[in-house]
Formats: C-alpha cells, sequence, structure tokens
C-alpha cells in the first residue's frame, strides 16, 4: 500500500512510527512487536472493508491523539495487477480481481 512505504520511507517518519510483526488479532485489534510492544491497537481500513491480518503478518502502527492505530499490513506485492486493478484475497487462497476492462475474476474464473 503506498502510504504505508510514505509513512515509513518519508517526512512523516518519526520515532514513534513503527512496522513490526503481528504477534496476535482479534476482530478488532492487533498486537505488533517492533522496537516496542503495541497493545490493543485499532484496526483501521477504508469505509466497508474488514479485515484481520494474520499472524507475522508485517504491520505498520502510527500515533494518533496520544494513542496508536494499525494501518495496515504491508503488502508482499506478488501479484499481477495493472494500475488502478483491485484484489481482495485471503490467507486461505480466496482471490477476487476487479479488472480494468470491467471484468471480474473470482478464484481464477473471469466473469
Amino acid at each position: 500500500m503506498w502510504l504505508l512505504d510514505y509513512i515509513t520511507k518519508n517526512s512523516l517518519k518519526s520515532a514513534e512510527n513503527s512496522k513490526g510483526d503481528v504477534t496476535s488479532s482479534t476482530t478488532n485489534s492487533v498486537n505488533v512487536s517492533s522496537s516496542l510492544e503495541h497493545r490493543n491497537v485499532p484496526l483501521v481500513a477504508p469505509y466497508g472493508v474488514y479485515y484481520i491480518p494474520p499472524m507475522g503478518a508485517e504491520s505498520v502502527v502510527v500515533p494518533v491523539n496520544g494513542s496508536y492505530i494499525s494501518v495496515g499490513v504491508v503488502s508482499d506485492n506478488e501479484h499481477s495487477l495493472s494500475p488502478g486493478e483491485l484484489m481482495l484475497c485471503s490467507k486461505g487462497g480466496a482471490k477476487i480481481v476487479l479488472k480494468n476492462d470491467g471484468t471480474v475474476e473470482i478464484n481464477g474464473k473471469v466473469f
């Protein structure tokens, strides 16, 4: 996700921003081990998108109003998406791709 790269590599970077491994997940928070141990950090995502990151995923944690939030997990970028396309996938391998030509690909089948 470009936002994660921007936060961790550019001018918004501060000592309080961190990237670390998810050590546990619940329906609305994660524990992240980085240079600090962040516990019960709320998950943040675009409206309508809900997720629970798997243990071991790299999460980016940033300070907000005296607390911390997880703004997402670092993508492994192992995909063949074109700019403007969107893919949703699960740890189990289910995959939905919204293609630029208007087609929808679900687990390899085009609709």
